[in-house]
């Protein structure tokens, strides 16, 4: 009954509303997000977008028409969800120089600040380059340092999930799907759980044990089927 009284308390006092941007990996983790997340009180939207979600238009045809699109999502998301919180997680989609990059992230941290948001950059996790990321490899590498150097000068956080996942998608640590890129049930709610840990402490909530959300239906969410999790 006691842990009933601190959900229904948090539920009442967080006041944060998270808008969820990323690419496909971004997709997958989402369900498992946003349980925890609702769990602690915490209002969730997801608008992750499979086969793109990145904001970094670069050269490419592909990601400057995605890019283009993220934009004007974003822009509507402002005005009807209105977010305390925006959070990117770099997409497998980052493709462009380090100026087109770091001037991307840039450019997103002021929107978020225009908005009154917080914006929060996440690397994204290990994943297999194959051979359609290959050409792309330099700079899905070098992302997250742009990110990171972005957030040092706009005021906004940069985490760096490599402190949950590690360097090497194929190391069990990982956690990735059969494809070596996605997550599957215990890979997003590991993910979850160490996301509600670092956003409660940077919006001052402390977050409710995993226990009491994260064997909920989200687990049984087409996504995982898709990707033949178990």
């Amino acid at each position: 009954m006691a842990e009933r009284t601190d959900l229904h308390t948090q539920q009442a006092v967080t006041g944060v509303r998270v808008l969820w941007m990323g690419d496909s990996i971004a997709g997958a983790q989402a369900p498992a997000l946003e349980a925890a997340l609702r769990a602690n009180g915490v209002a969730f939207k997801d608008a992750s977008s499979d086969g793109g979600g990145n904001i970094v238009a670069g050269d490419h045809p592909v990601t400057a028409k995605v890019a283009a699109d993220t934009w004007k999502a974003l822009r509507k998301n402002l005005s009807s969800f209105r977010p305390t919180v925006i959070a990117y997680q770099l997409t497998s989609y980052d493709w462009g120089s380090a100026r087109q990059q770091l001037s991307a992230y840039r450019t997103l941290a002021r929107t978020a600040g225009d908005a009154g948001a917080r914006l929060v950059l996440v690397s994204a996790p290990p994943f297999k380059i194959d051979e359609f990321f290959k050409p792309h490899e330099t700079a899905i590498k070098r992302a997250p340092a742009m990110a990171a150097k972005a957030a040092d000068g706009t005021g906004a956080d940069y985490l760096d999930a490599a402190e949950l996942w590690g360097g090497d998608y194929r190391a069990g640590k990982a956690q990735r799907a059969k494809d070596g890129i996605h997550s599957c049930q215990q890979g997003s709610a590991a993910f979850a759980t160490w996301f509600t840990g670092q956003l409660g402490k940077l919006t001052g909530f402390t977050p409710l044990a995993p226990r009491l959300w994260a064997t909920g239906p989200w687990t049984g969410d087409k996504r995982f089927v898709k990707l033949g999790c178990g």
